[in-house]
């Protein structure tokens, strides 16, 4: 190991969730006014399940409205339709799903996964050649790792791996300590979407949380 201090870190950015669509207008009308308000890098548009046809219009609705705030829009499984519908990328889950993905999408689209239960599926992924890595997510249960746990797996792969990893957080304090871990992205969901305030006010939130931690982080001082 060398012992020449590393680059300042990128500030990490936000990785957006959309709620469940199923008729996207109000969502698409709202949705470049809130991606204006805080440091978006990219858009995941979770659908409704329905027939190929309709998944494929409404992500030429979002494709546009997303991408020309110069954030990516990926979509949430469903690989063959990213090129279909002028996506950027599909988010998988699991190993399997990102193996069957990979040569569809790579190199011009992006590959991202979650569903990494352990180190050696987290590894594998990078293997394989998945763009990011997320942590934390809720199983089909709804069941996920402590904070602490998540935390933990950022900072580890952080220190390690050259692809980006992503921890996805259900609350501001939660933000903070996974961009502090070394997250490079932090994935926002209901945290947004069901704050009483409304989107906008929470993204705005979560993005300074984000940028706090970084302020705090030294460039010199490695993690762990």
């Amino acid at each position: 190991m060398s012992n020449k201090s590393p680059p300042p870190r990128p500030a990490p950015r936000l990785y957006l969730a959309t709620p469940i669509v199923d008729d996207p207008a109000s969502l698409l009308a709202e949705l470049p006014d809130l991606l204006a308000s805080a440091d978006v890098a990219a858009v995941l548009l979770r659908q409704k399940e329905t027939d190929p046809r309709t998944m494929i219009s409404r992500i030429k609705a979002f494709a546009p409205v997303v991408q020309n705030t110069g954030a990516a829009l990926l979509i949430d499984g469903h690989p063959e339709l990213v090129a279909r519908g002028g996506a950027d990328g599909a988010h998988l889950s699991g190993i399997a799903a990102l193996e069957e993905a990979v040569p569809s999408l790579k190199p011009d689209r992006i590959a991202g996964v979650g569903g990494l239960t352990t180190r050696h599926d987290s590894m594998s992924a990078g293997e394989i050649g998945a763009d990011y890595v997320l942590f934390g997510e809720p199983d089909a249960e709804g069941q996920r790792p402590s904070a602490q746990a998540i935390a933990e797996r950022l900072d580890w792969w952080a220190e390690l791996f050259e692809p980006p990893c992503v921890g996805f957080a259900t609350s501001l304090s939660e933000a903070h300590d996974f961009a502090a871990s070394g997250a490079d992205f932090v994935l926002v969901d209901d945290l947004v979407w069901a704050d009483p305030r409304g989107p906008k006010a929470a993204l705005v939130e979560a993005d300074a949380a984000i940028k706090k931690a970084l302020a705090a982080t030294p460039a010199d001082q490695g993690h762990g």
